[in-house]
């Protein structure tokens, strides 16, 4: 097992939750650290207070991964004086880096809006607000008849989902030729000799932005010396990525209920209710965080309540109007889930890379607003 270096981590981040889906307004990434620099042990929390930045380094962290950005808004002096730049100072002189995984984790597959929507137990959940689209080329490969399955498993790395079916290809027979010249070293056949060979054309569709790694392990993979193989771009569109999710409960419930219920999944003092108390409940749509933005997309897709948080005076009359309940269960109770899901996540793509760091979660952290 290797010991990672900051720039592997956030190899591995970027591959989970890819920076070109976060927001433009957004700030995501490496925040504060050096790239080379080995890490041996990781925090990952919500928010990247001067309480956090401290209990990393206290825990012999050279890491902290936080939702929240750490660097939101450009700073024009970091001085001691000023909370936010002591923070940084302090991750700086305790040699704590910080990566910050906001609005792309998010939108992000398996992220926190997945995470949200898996803890309140809603089924086929999609995302609320569309962003952006998977963009699709397929890679079709000629392999000698024989190794298919060899070069079809470094491909099915790469080629996703298809709705909800996985490993999906097509295969085809046919003949290749090839005449080796000197200095070539062939596979099959001999220098100077026409040869023809029982060849399968094997088609995946792969993610635009995974085409590099998936030529790379076809390389790795193929028997031949020099493969053929086609990349054609695609008018086809994969899954939509975007903000919240929208889905079905598995049984309908009354709206106070539910509520009770999103209390006790999300282990919170209590929750905000905008709507009758009694009204059915079986679509549901929410978004971790500040999420009333999208109040109107969950109206038009005929959601019966909208879980979210920070929701203003203003905003619940307009939630009222429109017919849609409303549940605020916080922005720190929607997306606290964070932490042991990216602590999770992480944990397991170290291993599958080969990599050996402490993954470890910060629990000290809690709401600001308190009940009475």
């Amino acid at each position: 097992m290797m010991t990672p270096k900051i720039s592997d981590i956030l190899g591995i981040i970027n591959k989970f939750a890819p920076p070109v889906l976060a927001e433009e307004w957004d700030n995501v990434g490496l925040m504060v650290g050096d790239p080379t620099c080995a890490v041996s042990r990781i925090m990952v929390a919500l928010d990247g207070t001067r309480e956090t930045v401290d209990a990393a380094i206290a825990a012999d962290c050279q890491l902290l991964l936080t939702h929240h950005p750490f660097l939101f808004r450009p700073l024009k002096r970091i001085t001691a004086n000023d909370p936010t730049g002591a923070t940084v100072m302090r991750a700086i002189s305790g040699r704590l880096a910080v990566i910050s995984l906001h609005t792309n984790y998010d939108i992000a597959d398996g992220g926190m809006n997945d995470l949200l929507a898996q803890r309140l137990g809603m089924c086929s959940a999609q995302p609320l607000s569309v962003t952006a689209t998977e963009e699709l080329v397929k890679l079709a490969v000629f392999v000698p008849k024989g190794h298919e399955e060899q070069v079809s498993e470094a491909l099915f790395r790469f080629s996703g989902t298809v709705g909800n079916y996985r490993d999906c290809s097509f295969r085809s027979s046919g003949t290749g030729t090839f005449h080796p010249l000197e200095g070539a070293r062939p596979f099959l056949g001999t220098v100077g000799a026409r040869e023809q060979v029982a060849e399968t054309r094997i088609e995946v569709l792969v993610r635009k932005e995974l085409v590099s790694s998936a030529v790379t392990a076809l390389l790795k993979a193929h028997p031949y010396e020099e493969p053929a193989f086609d990349l054609y771009p695609l008018l086809n569109r994969g899954a939509a990525q975007g903000l919240g999710r929208i889905g079905y409960l598995a049984e309908e419930t009354t709206l106070a209920p539910f509520a009770d219920d999103v209390k006790a999944k999300l282990g919170l003092a209590g929750v905000r209710l905008v709507g009758d108390a009694g009204r059915r409940v079986k679509k549901v749509a929410l978004c971790g965080g500040s999420g009333m933005s999208l109040l109107r997309d969950a109206h038009r897709q005929g959601a019966d309540v909208f879980v979210t948080g920070d929701v203003k005076y203003h905003e619940a009359r307009d939630a009222e109007a429109l017919g849609v309940a409303l549940l605020d269960a916080g922005h720190f109770g929607t997306e606290s889930i964070m932490v042991s899901g990216v602590v999770e996540r992480l944990t397991a793509d170290l291993v599958l890379k080969g990599f050996e760091a402490d993954v470890v979660a910060f629990n000290g952290e809690r709401d600001p607003f308190v009940w009475r």
